[in-house]
């Protein structure tokens, strides 16, 4: 009920052209990107052990006892995070990075922050890429497989005009490319995981041939488009997939049009026509796409694990 509240708000946010939310807000300058370690365990345990004190440092330093709280649970051990930034960036590695096989990126949508890193459970990049690990971990025991939490760009929030145009996705694009191709100068193939907003991301990545080689499948769910409109536009070697649960209204975005104008991204990705391969994503709802127990969480953790023979059409 929620989201569909908020599907609601958007679209009277286009009808009247003006949003509570910040709408005439200029978009954030991007964080400039670090230099990525060498790809092997002594130089990634140092990356990580350096995150852990910056995130305890940003913990410390703010004002806020419930912010600090979520930034300290950043910290616990076992955790470990390729990236952070106290401005808004955290990229956390589920898994061992150095001898991965097979490396999945899991890619949010609007509304994802530091303060919700973790807090909407599988709906979270945290806590949607554990679950998507356990889930691999059930089905292939034995997997050389990492999975990356990635909240590199600066989400648009869910009431926006932001979220109306692709200008945070080009910024997420520019960021998620180069860290596609340091993840290939291991050896190890690709799978972008994209949710919602996210999959704007990824499809502005993926234009005109952006992402490299690594990236051997790019699964979308929960989308309101790719800003093209077929699949031969994202001119990508990847295979391309395309799933969304029967209670998601994201369904209604793609092809509405208010006063002469459409909201979406164009062409819907899980329409027959648009030439992805479908996955079933079963009956949940924008948010439940990762949730333990179900058909959608197995066929994510399925291309993954690059098992795509096994994927429930």
């Amino acid at each position: 009920m929620r989201a569909g509240r908020t599907a609601l708000a958007v679209l009277t946010c286009t009808t009247v052209a003006v949003c509570t939310a910040g709408a005439a807000e200029a978009a954030p300058r991007p964080i400039p990107p670090r230099p990525l370690p060498g790809l092997t365990r002594q130089a990634l345990a140092a990356r990580y052990a350096a995150d852990r004190a910056a995130i305890g440092v940003a913990a410390s330093a703010t004002g806020d006892a419930r912010a600090s709280e979520r930034l300290r649970a950043l910290a616990a051990p076992g955790r470990t995070f390729l990236d952070f930034d106290p401005r808004g960036r955290a990229v956390e590695v589920i898994g061992d990075l150095a001898t991965a096989r097979r490396v999945a990126v899991v890619v949010p949508g609007a509304d994802t922050t530091l303060s919700t890193f973790d807090s909407r459970g599988t709906a979270s990049p945290g806590g949607g890429a554990r679950a998507l690990y356990a889930e691999a971990r059930r089905l292939s025991p034995g997997a050389h497989l990492a999975v990356l939490a990635w909240l590199g760009y600066d989400t648009p929030d869910m009431v926006s005009l932001d979220l109306l145009t692709a200008g945070r996705a080009d910024q997420g694009a520019r960021a998620l490319r180069p860290l596609v191709s340091w993840l290939g100068t291991g050896g190890a193939g690709v799978a972008l995981l994209c949710h919602s907003y996210g999959t704007v991301v990824c499809g502005r990545a993926a234009r005109k041939g952006g992402l490299s080689g690594a990236v051997s499948d790019i699964a979308v769910f929960g989308s309101p488009g790719l800003t093209v409109s077929s699949a031969a536009g994202l001119r990508t070697g990847a295979r391309l997939w395309a799933g969304r649960g029967a209670g998601d209204w994201i369904r209604y975005v793609p092809g509405i049009r208010v006063l002469g104008v459409g909201v979406g991204f164009g062409a819907d990705p899980a329409a027959p026509g648009f030439g992805a391969r479908p996955f079933t994503a079963g009956s949940g709802g924008h948010g439940d796409y990762l949730s333990p127990g179900g058909v959608s969480l197995r066929n994510l953790a399925l291309i993954a694990l690059g098992r795509t023979v096994q994927v429930t059409p």
